[in-house]
């Protein structure tokens, strides 16, 4: 560390280089967006080929949709190359290295650690702690607590916030905040859905997001933010929550009413007396199901996301929340696996001063291993049940969008009927996503069946049909294309469904190259119906056909999807979980530190080091705290969030610190502890201030709520978060001001 407070560097090319790459990192990670790339569409068919020779996709579709409107095929492919906070970091690295401003030292110190961070372990530790708590969510404990919370609170208003918020804050400050996050926020959104007199969840589900935050901040093991912290200056878990649990507990006392009665003080949001719809009796004696289970509520998903504003949309989230599904052993094993977990982590890490410091992942991985196993061995012992209710629930689907797609085409087909033979009305064209799974329904007889989930057809041509039948031109040189074009009955959405015609409501397709072809208008309703059905039994062959070829021709792709959805039905848990772990926070971590550890050999984190020396050596302990919690909530919304802020503002300590050491002027045992402490606010409370990307759990919270049809604006999510971090930083940094005036004092503080 000595060799790298040499600010001079900073003058290198190298080095400014690097500053400027950091900035626009931050720059992009706060700002995320999509850099189109143009391919030659003659080289991504070579490489399709290839992949299909290979038998690792399927082969290449003769027409693709991705064409202009004309029809005209796009002498190019586009793809959208996402920078964001996982390309970002990895891209500047990567480019770093290439102009040689960083090598072997900023790589490995970046991922195998140095000066007591640790990026594998903090990574080893998190995921597999966050193993433990996702299965603890998956098993339904989160979300059958917060109904009891709900049936304790009753319908008061007020009583009913404050359960919620105390139950908030207590579950967080144990598993941290991702769990809660994930249950919590799709169970306000269902809450106040069904209540017919809250205007807005813009109380409760931005409660819920400060909450997890700040009771984040209690545990070490909450929050990635806090290992990063401890391991930099050698903190021990019990030391860590002793210091910083007062400040978080008055900010959670004090915060409540003030949110209550000065933030959200408005009767729409927090009614004095909360209305909720009444569950029926049936519905509450229903054995609720899995929510793991792909297709477990069979057509009750996807009609809540059609009916999301209506009455039986309603419904069905009242089911939802007033009917939860609850693992009662797997609950059970994971709570004890928790606690157990946690137990030992504070007692061997309060015992490492005496017995040496070890990896706390060696506490936390068995733990995680030991709770995979019994997801493995639950879920296999229930293979049976699960599996005959996916096969039901997908039955039920398929057949839903089936019937669903026939009344569309019917209404068409009446209303084309209405315009009568004469009736010019305007083309119209129909065209099938392009997506890997493009669904048929192959007809036999009077039998409608449809595709897997995982069938993997080529796409259906785009059909120019016109509404009259007799102006019809093929989009495709294709002769024999099928007359009828379905929904996927799985991966389609309702707005992109392409209608169904049955064999009583079909629209002749005729070849305009064939005028003979076209059916006169004296020609009988028994001839048109048998030049209909010949052209029915043309395209079942011609489907048929293409059905038993990608049948026999399995690829890597369609044996994964395959594997995959196996997988769900099998071991619905594990799978759940194995979904939802952070993956992203690995890229994003490891390459944040490689940035911070280039900052560090240019010379610019002793910069910061030296600016920070001035401002503390100015203010004294009062200015450290209120200059670092508010250093710390800024950099969290423009430095790579609050991980990133982390990292960087550690190894700004650390260097201040350093240059004490080499001055031989000691900072105060007070001084120290308040700046660090002050930044463990200001990292965890940083997360709910004017940005998502503070933090991501606070993208993984708007794409939640996005899921639950709630769209939280960024101006709004900045007027609603800076009242709340406004109060929640000035009374913990003031409850810590005051505690380290009481309990430490001015003697020398040695590392």
């Amino acid at each position: 560390m000595a060799d790298s407070l040499d600010t001079s560097r900073i003058k290198n090319w190298r080095s400014i280089v690097t500053l400027i790459v950091f900035i626009l990192t931050n720059i992009a990670v706060l700002f995320p967006f999509h850099i189109p790339l143009y391919i030659p569409r003659p080289f991504t068919n070579s490489i399709w080929n290839a992949l299909s020779a290979l038998r690792i996709v399927s082969p290449r579709p003769r027409k693709r949709v991705d064409d202009d409107c004309n029809g005209k095929i796009k002498p190019y492919v586009r793809f959208n190359f996402p920078i964001n906070f996982v390309t970002a970091p990895l891209i500047a690295d990567l480019f770093l290295l290439a102009i040689l401003a960083i090598g072997r030292d900023e790589v490995h110190d970046g991922t195998l650690g140095a000066d007591n961070i640790e990026p594998i372990d903090i990574m080893a530790f998190f995921l597999s702690l966050a193993y433990i708590a996702i299965s603890l969510d998956a098993s339904g404990l989160i979300r059958y607590l917060a109904f009891k919370v709900l049936q304790w609170g009753g319908t008061v208003g007020h009583r009913l916030f404050f359960y919620l918020y105390a139950f908030f804050f207590g579950l967080a400050s144990f598993i941290g905040n991702d769990p809660i996050i994930l249950s919590g926020t799709a169970f306000l959104a269902y809450m106040t859905r069904v209540s017919s007199n809250i205007v807005h969840p813009r109380a409760w589900i931005h409660t819920q997001f400060a909450v997890a935050n700040i009771a984040s901040a209690i545990l070490v093991s909450s929050n990635p933010t806090n290992l990063v912290l401890a391991g930099a200056f050698n903190i021990t878990f019990v030391k860590y929550t002793a210091n910083i649990i007062v400040p978080v507990v008055a900010t959670g006392i004090v915060l409540f009413p003030f949110l209550l009665y000065i933030v959200f003080a408005s009767e729409p949001l927090i009614p004095v007396s909360i209305k909720m719809h009444e569950l029926p009796q049936e519905a509450k004696e229903r054995k609720p199901v899995n929510p793991n289970i792909p297709h477990a509520r069979g057509t009750a998903a996807e009609e809540e996301r059609n009916l999301a504003g209506g009455d039986e949309g309603k419904l069905l989230s009242l089911e939802e929340i007033m009917n939860p599904f609850l693992d009662k052993k797997g609950a059970a094993f994971g709570a004890i696996i928790m606690a157990t977990t946690l137990i030992t982590l504070l007692a061997l890490n309060a015992a490492s001063q005496k017995t040496g410091i070890h990896a706390v992942f060696w506490v936390t991985l068995p733990a995680a291993f030991v709770m995979f196993c019994w997801d493995l061995a639950f879920g296999w012992f229930h293979r049976r049940e699960t599996r005959e209710i996916a096969r039901k629930g997908r039955r039920e689907v398929e057949q839903a969008r089936a019937e669903r797609a026939k009344r569309e085409e019917a209404a068409k087909r009446a209303t084309l009927l209405q315009d009568g033979p004469d009736s010019k009305a305007p083309s119209m064209q129909v065209t099938l996503p392009d997506t890997r799974v493009q669904s048929r329904i192959h007809i036999k007889g009077n039998q409608v069946k449809a595709p897997s989930a995982n069938d993997d057809l080529p796409p259906t041509p785009a059909l120019l049909v016109s509404q009259d039948g007799d102006d019809l031109t093929h989009a495709s040189p294709i002769t024999k294309s099928p007359s009828r074009s379905y929904q996927s009955p799985v991966d389609q959405p309702p707005n992109n469904a392409v209608s169904t015609l049955d064999e009583k409501q079909q629209i002749n397709l005729v070849d305009p190259s064939h005028p003979s072809s076209r059916p006169s208008p004296a020609t009988s309703d028994k001839e048109l119906n048998e030049k209909e059905r010949e052209v029915d039994l043309e395209n079942q062959e011609v489907m048929d056909d293409t059905s038993r070829q990608v049948r026999s021709r399995p690829t890597l792709v369609s044996l994964a999807a395959d594997a995959y959805r196996w997988s769900q039905e099998t071991f619905p848990t594990a799978t759940t979980v194995f979904t939802h772990l952070p993956y992203a926070l690995v890229p994003f971590a490891f390459s944040m530190f490689v940035l911070v550890q280039a900052l560090v050999t240019k010379g610019w984190v002793p910069v910061f080091a030296y600016g920070w020396d001035h401002w503390v050596s100015k203010t004294g302990t009062v200015g450290a705290i209120g200059g670092m919690g508010f250093l710390s909530v800024i950099l969290c919304n423009f430095a790579g969030t609050n991980i990133g802020t982390t990292i960087l503002l550690s190894r700004v300590i650390q260097a201040w610190q350093q240059i004490h050491q080499n001055n031989e002027v000691p900072i105060s045992d007070r001084t120290f502890w308040a700046t660090v402490y002050s930044m463990a606010l200001g990292v965890n409370y940083g997360a709910f201030s004017a940005a998502f990307s503070a933090s991501l759990a606070g993208l993984l919270w708007r794409d939640i709520l996005g899921r639950k049809h709630i769209r939280v604006k960024k101006l709004e999510f900045v007027r609603v978060n800076l009242p709340i971090i406004a109060i929640a930083m000035t009374v913990g940094c003031a409850v810590l001001c005051a505690e380290v005036y009481i309990v430490r004092d001015e003697s020398r503080y040695d590392a």
